[in-house]
């Protein structure tokens, strides 16, 4: 071939499926364990997600269990804030248990929000107009979280009764951030419900760490249960698989 001749074709121009489209979202059932209507709850899940808001977790799966069985104490007539929601289970579960108001927030990622605000949409029988979805980051202002239960309580310092951190003490240098506006919403006689597994079991100890420096915020926290389930990923490596499996769970509260 001569230095003149060229190849046939665009030499730079990309194969027609070298950009795939993002997974679409898909769909994930939960089933109650209680006599309550609805037996099942649809959620749907975005495709793909960094904040990791495309999957089920069994601590979201303990989190809406634990609310159903102890609805009465927790959820009834409560002022509830999830934080990092993901799909939002929990406070769907909230919601369907007589929560006076359910804050539900992640990250404002467009996608992510968006999913939530669907699934409290298409949450069948629940009365939404308490339930509110909002994009948040850990340690901004809370002014957008406290209207929410401060529009019908004539101007009252009211904060939150019930906080929830489902699956979130993965993310350690945010711990600081993650107590300190838990701190700052709680109720003095409220409570967060703290509940995660160790996906990677060899930060254990740092996950455990979040325990230690809730210390440093004014709280105590007192352990619930630590069960066994079938871990997240069973295809990984089988020697962490009985760590994996594991969901801890624990309340916190102000000294």
């Amino acid at each position: 071939m001569s230095d003149v001749e060229s190849l046939s074709g665009n030499l730079f121009e990309e194969p027609e499926d070298y950009y795939k489209p993002p997974p679409a979202a898909h769909f994930a059932s939960y089933e109650r364990k209680t006599h309550k209507a609805p037996k099942d709850i649809r959620l749907r899940l975005v495709g793909s997600s960094p904040l990791w808001g495309h999957l089920l977790w069994n601590a979201g799966i303990f989190t809406a269990d634990y609310l159903d069985a102890n609805s009465e104490e927790l959820v009834k007539d409560k002022d509830i804030l999830e934080l990092g929601a993901a799909a939002a289970l929990p406070s769907l579960i909230a919601g369907y248990n007589g929560a006076r108001t359910v804050v539900s927030t992640d990250y404002p990622d467009v996608e992510l929000i968006e999913n939530i605000q669907y699934n409290v949409d298409h949450a069948e029988g629940m009365n939404k107009d308490r339930v509110y979805v909002e994009g948040y980051i850990w340690g901004n202002s809370y002014d957008s979280l406290l209207s929410k239960i401060r529009d019908d309580q004539q101007g009252k310092n009211k904060k939150f009764d019930l906080i929830i951190l489902s699956d979130l003490v993965f993310n350690h240098s945010e711990h600081h951030k993650l107590l300190k506006t838990s701190k700052d919403l709680l109720e003095k006689n409220g409570k967060c419900l703290v509940v995660f597994s160790p996906h990677r079991p060899w930060l254990l100890n740092d996950d455990l760490q979040f325990f230690e420096t809730c210390k440093e915020y004014g709280f105590k926290s007192e352990k619930i249960d630590l069960v066994t389930w079938k871990p997240m990923f069973p295809e990984e490596d089988e020697e962490t698989a009985d760590i994996r499996a594991r969901v801890y769970s624990f309340f916190l509260t102000l000294d």
